[in-house]
């Protein structure tokens, strides 16, 4: 069954005709500067080369054609990406040079959507080098160029195939135990799960590194508790591959780690791993209600592969194969999540030019939130801290960073699939705008500062969902209905995201900065144990789903999207696949004849393996050992000196409990900006002299910028201003407030007031020590 494109999905120069060459982009011998593009196949139709230089020229892209001696014209497909908004200027310009000569012509200057822009005539002879020649630094695109000595000649991209004179039967492969399309976290988890049951394993991503939102590429952490619950060896797997990034986004992104997300994962024998492909259709087995393979276009060279296989797993994030193969998905016409492209800017010092922007959104000050600096790592090496070797040096100065994070986000009532370019856009224009009124509205604060990373790749939040035997709603994780089935822990809170009301006044019609509203939730340390139902496909019997495609409704999918819950899924479904292949049954089978096999198999540690399908599972010599698990909460008994926990202090006023920001001393944290509400910390010491007095808060951009702590002591009262946005310096989240002076047997105090907070204050617990 093939994918409803508006055009094939096929990619490599070749001569069709003697003189008439259809040259694909992304062919090119020689990217330069400019990078590869394929999030938007499935609309448009191939991947495509734009130059991301973020405002900054960048280097040609090359290569070289043979032509017979004659007068060519030139066509090449492009897109003017501010054309549909009508925006004055035209930012994506480019031009093409032949053997060094470039063409008058600036391309992507004119139109709405993706069209043939013609140049020439050219004189040609033998061989030719061509080259892509940026003009402005701001995503010029360029999809194809086809060169032709007619001159009634006019490129369609429906000759595409045709015309490259591609193989009229796609090679396959030999069968595969499971086929993982998808190239995030639920599709590591599963990959990795499914070859060390001995599985036969093909990995399929369309992206050059893994980790999907996770990745350098996107750059959200990844979150989710793991190793806990019913099962807490669910998540080993994950964890020797998840990031360790100490900010979303970081300021270098090796934080992200791709390279030992890609090393864990070609460790695996049996495993094949096949980045830059991207799954574009699907073809049903005999029996309709199966998949047989699907096929894979390689973004660089446009070769196809079938990859015929027992069983697959969905982990697209946008449901691609479950609706390609037909099954039933579920996906509100309005008012989803939207994509996010974050964005960091690093101070130079030294003043830094920024190009005029007239075709980005026109905004003040006002209209954005202004971007945080980067949270430090701490005075320890992080790994450190977590017990994980990171594989990097985190920046050594964070503080030159700030960044516009996840809450960037547009396309809420934009189709997740049909607007994606359009939603990826808009958050251009939206990001380039803000940078445009920083430098040139705040001056002395951002003329030092220019715009280092901006995700050109989107990191989208809600698409379809595939319907299971089981459709998980959010008031079953509320209520606490345990499913015999349950399995993968989800500690999320019901998050689900709405337009900022503060920011959407200038741009209603598609607002670009997002609030997240929590929902209620259950037992956030143990986790709500997500039903293994939820994890297939009703329809088809080979079909498995892993990540945000499986089978909630909106409100429960709020708390299982987030990554390493993802992750944790695909670990289930790899053994769910085994069991599949060992006792010739279906993902169905496993809930109604083999759960108990299923459920020994999830007990089971992650570095567990079999070398064959027969085989006997076993912990291998060289098998990862993993950091004891941290908890979500501090002990305050094993904290020095004098600790007051927040639910031992006295509160007036409103005040929220909370276990979202982790750590935490003791059960919970408070918060709170009711008006005249106050907290009163209250402790006496045994001994006169001097003492440390710090407070303990994780941060928040909704936290108070300048929280009035009032310190009682012997030398009166002195009140500190605390901003609790940022990141405390000191380990687990604590801040010293300094050194006081406290009598002997006097009762003393710390107070919190909301009065001037600017934002929620937040009550964790108060710790007094002997000041050395």
């Amino acid at each position: 069954m093939k994918i409803p494109l508006l055009v094939s999905l096929l990619a490599i120069p070749f001569a069709v005709q003697a003189k008439t060459k259809w040259i694909e982009a992304e062919s090119f011998a020689h990217l330069g500067g400019w990078v590869l593009d394929t999030q938007f196949i499935d609309i448009m139709g191939s991947p495509y080369l734009m130059a991301h230089g973020m405002g900054k020229i960048v280097r040609d892209a090359e290569t070289e054609i043979e032509m017979p001696t004659g007068e060519y014209t030139v066509w090449v497909r492009t897109k003017n990406w501010v054309g549909p908004w009508d925006a004055p200027g035209a930012p994506g310009r480019f031009q093409i040079a032949l053997n060094g000569k470039t063409l008058e012509h600036a391309f992507g200057a004119n139109g709405k959507d993706w069209q043939w822009e013609k140049a020439g005539p050219v004189h040609l002879d033998g061989k030719t080098k061509l080259s892509l020649k940026d003009l402005t630094g701001f995503d010029g695109r360029v999809d194809a160029i086809v060169l032709s000595d007619d001159s009634s000649f006019t490129p369609d991209v429906s000759m595409r195939k045709k015309m490259l004179n591609l193989p009229q039967e796609t090679p396959e492969t030999s069968e595969y135990d499971l086929v993982v399309v998808g190239g995030g976290y639920s599709g590591m988890g599963a990959a990795v799960s499914g070859a060390r049951q001995g599985l036969k394993v093909a990995f399929i991503q369309n992206r050059p590194v893994l980790g999907g939102n996770g990745s350098s590429e996107i750059q959200v952490w990844a979150m989710g508790g793991t190793r806990r619950g019913l099962y807490p060896h669910l998540g080993e797997i994950i964890e020797e591959m998840a990031d360790r990034a100490s900010n979303s986004p970081a300021a270098d992104p090796q934080e992200f780690n791709d390279k030992l997300k890609e090393d864990v994962v070609r460790a695996e024998k049996t495993l094949d791993l096949f980045l830059n492909t991207h799954v574009y259709q699907v073809e049903m087995g005999k029996d309709a209600k199966k998949i047989r393979s699907v096929t894979g276009l390689d973004t660089k060279s446009g070769k196809e592969t079938r990859f015929v296989g027992k069983f697959f797993v969905d982990c697209t994030g946008h449901g691609s194969v479950g609706a390609l193969a037909g099954a039933e998905f579920m996906m509100e016409e309005k008012g989803r999540m939207g994509m996010s492209n974050m964005w960091v800017m690093q101070n130079l010092k030294k003043p830094v030019s920024w190009p005029q922007t007239s075709w980005a959104l026109p905004l003040e000050l006002q209209d954005f939130p202004e971007p945080q600096t980067m949270a430090p790592v701490g005075k320890k090496n992080k790994a450190n801290q977590t017990g994980y070797d990171l594989g990097y040096k985190p920046v050594p100065n964070p503080e030159d960073y700030v960044h516009g994070e996840w809450f960037w986000e547009s396309g809420f009532d934009k189709h997740p699939i049909n607007d994606l370019e359009l939603i990826r856009d808009h958050n251009f224009r939206a990001v380039y705008g803000a940078v445009s009124a920083l430098k040139n509205l705040k001056p002395e604060k951002y003329g030092t500062y220019d715009l280092t990373w901006l995700a050109y790749i989107g990191g989208p939040r809600e698409s379809r969902r595939i319907v299971g035997d089981l459709i998980l709603n959010g008031e079953d994780m509320v209520k606490g209905v345990i499913h015999p089935d349950g399995c993968v822990p989800t500690t999320w809170d019901q998050d689900l995201h709405y337009p900022k009301e503060q920011y959407m006044k200038k741009f209603p019609e598609n607002p670009f900065i997002s609030r997240a509203e929590f929902g209620k939730h259950t037992d956030r340390k143990n986790g709500y144990p997500v039903p293994y139902r939820c994890f297939y496909s009703k329809d088809i019997g080979n079909l498995f789903m892993a990540g945000r495609t499986i089978s909630v409704e909106r409100h429960a999918l709020g708390s299982t999207r987030v990554m390493r819950t993802c992750g944790m899924m695909g670990e289930v479904v790899g053994k769910a696949a085994w069991i599949c292949v060992r006792h010739h049954t279906s993902p169905r089978g496993v809930y109604e004849q083999y759960l108990d096999i299923l459920k020994d198999l999830m007990s089971q540690p992650g570095s567990m393996r079999r070398d064959t399908i027969e085989g006997s599972l076993y912990v291998p010599n060289n098998a990862k050992k993993l950091p004891d698990i941290q908890s979500d909460s501090i002990d305050p008994k094993k904290l020095e000196g004098i600790v007051i926990d927040d639910k031992d202090a006295e509160l007036n006023g409103k005040w929220t409990h909370g276990e979202g920001l982790k750590p935490y001393v003791g059960d919970y944290y408070s918060y709170g900006s009711d008006k005249n509400a106050s907290a009163r910390f209250a402790f006496s010491v045994k001994e006169t002299g001097p003492y440390e007095v710090r407070i303990f808060f994780q941060p928040h951009e909704n936290r108070a910028k300048s929280a009035p702590v009032t310190v009682l002591s012997a030398n009166g009262e002195k009140t500190v201003s605390v901003n609790q946005t940022q990141k405390p310096k000191l380990d687990l989240g604590a801040y010293s407030l300094g050194v006081f002076t406290f009598n002997s047997g006097e009762e003393s105090a710390v107070i919190f007031r909301t009065e001037g907070a600017k934002g929620n204050i937040h009550l964790d617990a108060v710790q007094v020590l002997p000041a050395k």
